[in-house]
C-alpha cells in the first residue's frame, strides 16, 4: 500500500499553472493542516515523553534514527538541546543514515540499508528509548535500528505520517500524524517534515521540562555560549527575581556563570554554595530547591 505522502494532492494539481501568490497560498493552506494532525497524536506523544522521562531517570539515553529530511530534523533537535537546556553530551543522540556527509547531500543507498540502521543502533541498551523517524513509515534504515533496539530491550517509538506504517509493529508507541498528500507528491520535506519538527520540538521540550530543566517557562539551564545568550541569562534572572542588572551580574559571577544557583541565591538570600547544594539534592529542580530553602516570594 502506498503511503499517503506519496499520493497526488487533488488540491494542488494546478500548482504549476498559477501565479506566485497562488502557489504560496496553496503551500500555506496545506501547512495549516499540520497543527491539527499533530494535535490528534498528543495522546501517543504523551506516552513517548513519559517513557523517555522514565528511561533517562533510570540512567538511559534517548536515540533518534532517521534518513534524509527525517534524519536532518533529528540532528537539529538534538543539537539545540545543549545550548537551550545544558543537556549532558550523549543524553539525546541523533543518528542520521550516512552520517555527517549525508547532512549536506544525498548519499546513495544509505536509507535502504537495514544493516546500516542496526549497526548505528549497536550502542543502544535496554535502559534507552529509541525514536525512529520515517515519513512514509517504511524506511529500511529505521527498520534496522528499531529491530536492533527491540532486541536490546529498549523502548521504541515510531514518528511517521503514514497511519498504516509498515514499521508500526516494531514500535511500542506509534505517533502517526496524518498530514496527507504533499503539495508536491512525495516531497516529505514539506508537511510531513513540518509535522516531524513539531513533534520533536514538543517531545524534547516536554522531556526537558519534566526533568526540571526549566523553572516556570524560563530556560534556567541555559548555557551562555555567546553575547546574545549572556544577555538572555541576565534578563531571565532580572525577570524572575526583580533584581537589578548589577545584582544579577554579581550573582552570576559568584555562581561561576551558572544561572540556576544564581537564581536560587537571589530568590532565597541563601549563599551560592548553599543554593548549589540544595539544587544538587533536588536533582536540579529549582522549585524543589526553593521549597527546601524557603522562597520568600
Amino acid at each position: 500500500m502506498t503511503s499517503p505522502t506519496e499520493q497526488r494532492n487533488p488540491r494542488t494539481l494546478a500548482i504549476d499553472a498559477v501565479g506566485t501568490s497562488e502557489i504560496l497560498q496553496m503551500l500555506n493552506n496545506e501547512d495549516a493542516r499540520v497543527a491539527g494532525a499533530v494535535s490528534a497524536v498528543i495522546p501517543e506523544l504523551t506516552k513517548a515523553v513519559d517513557a523517555a522521562v522514565e528511561a533517562v531517570r533510570g540512567g538511559g539515553r534517548v536515540h533518534y534514527f532517521g534518513a534524509g529530511t527525517s534524519g536532518r530534523l533529528a540532528v537539529l533537535d538534538a543539537a539545540e538541546l545543549l545550548p537551550t537546556f545544558h543537556v549532558p553530551d550523549g543524553l539525546v543522540v541523533a543518528h542520521h543514515a550516512g552520517g555527517m556527509e549525508a547532512l549536506l547531500r544525498a548519499v546513495e543507498n544509505v536509507e535502504d540499508s537495514e544493516d546500516g540502521g542496526a549497526a548505528d543502533a549497536a550502542a543502544v541498551t535496554g535502559q534507552d528509548l529509541v525514536v525512529g523517524l520515517a515519513a512514509s513509515g517504511s524506511t529500511p534504515y529505521v527498520a534496522g535500528a528499531l529491530k536492533a533496539a527491540r532486541a536490546a530491550g529498549a523502548t521504541t517509538v515510531l514518528v511517521t505520517s503514514n497511519p498504516d506504517a509498515p514499521l508500526a509493529p516494531l514500535a511500542d508507541v506509534v505517533i502517526a500524524a496524518d498530514t496527507g498528500p504533499e503539495v508536491i507528491a512525495g516531497s516529505t520535506r514539506l508537511k510531513a517534515g513540518t509535522a516531524q519538527k513539531m513533534i520533536l520540538n514538543a517531545f524534547s521540550t516536554t522531556l526537558m521540562i519534566k526533568l526540571g530543566r526549566t523553572w516556570s517557562n524560563l530556560m534556567v539551564d541555559l548555557v551562555a555560549t555567546n553575547k546574545k545568550l549572556r544577555g538572555r541569562m541576565l534578563r531571565i534572572l532580572a525577570e524572575a527575581t526583580g533584581a537589578d542588572e548589577a545584582a544579577c551580574e554579581a550573582a552570576l559571577a559568584e555562581a561561576d556563570g551558572e544561572l540556576k544557583p544564581a537564581l536560587v541565591h537571589l530568590l532565597t538570600g541563601s549563599p551560592v554554595a548553599e543554593a548549589r547544594a540544595a539544587l544538587e539534592a533536588a536533582h536540579g529542580r529549582v522549585a524543589t530547591a526553593l521549597a527546601e530553602l524557603g522562597n520568600p516570594s
